[in-house]
């Protein structure tokens, strides 16, 4: 019979000029890819307040089939969760109009209810934006229907 022969192969890792070739590779690659990953985070939250305003929007109109009017600045979006102190008004109320808590917008800021709204809206209802001020520009924009100014 034959000889069985066992060859060894040596095996050797990486040196450290490969792996910090390697590391920045990778570097470079992140530099490219992540400010474009982190500008679609920011639209996106654009996209949520966008699509939350309409939510709101839905619920508020739903209220003023309900009981006849807008809610008062002074009663604010709390009225879709809560009934109003008038009876003649809390007997018509068919609320909740929200399934869950008042949502706050993106930028965890409370959304803003003004009347009247811009253009013979009956009310305003919106975000500030990612700067939490009135007013801006791109993302610091003022999201939804706005107040009359």
């Amino acid at each position: 019979m034959g000889k069985l022969r066992i060859s060894v192969v040596q095996r050797r890792g990486f040196t450290l000029l490969e792996m910090l070739v390697v590391l920045v590779i990778i570097g470079l690659l992140a530099g490219l890819v992540g400010p474009r990953l982190f500008g679609n985070v920011d639209k996106s939250k654009v996209t949520s307040a966008t699509t939350q305003v309409k939510m709101l929007r839905g619920a508020v109109e739903n209220l003023r089939l309900d009981i006849g009017r807008y809610p008062t600045v002074e009663e604010g979006l709390n009225l879709l969760s809560k009934p109003p102190a008038d009876p003649a008004l809390a007997s018509r109320w068919r609320g909740p109009y929200l399934e869950d808590a008042l949502p706050l917008d993106p930028w965890n800021n409370a959304y803003q209810y003004a009347v009247p709204g811009q253009g013979g809206q009956g009310f305003a209802l919106y975000s500030f934006g990612a700067d939490g001020q009135r007013g801006g520009e791109g993302d610091a924009k003022d999201i939804g229907i706005l107040p009359v100014q």
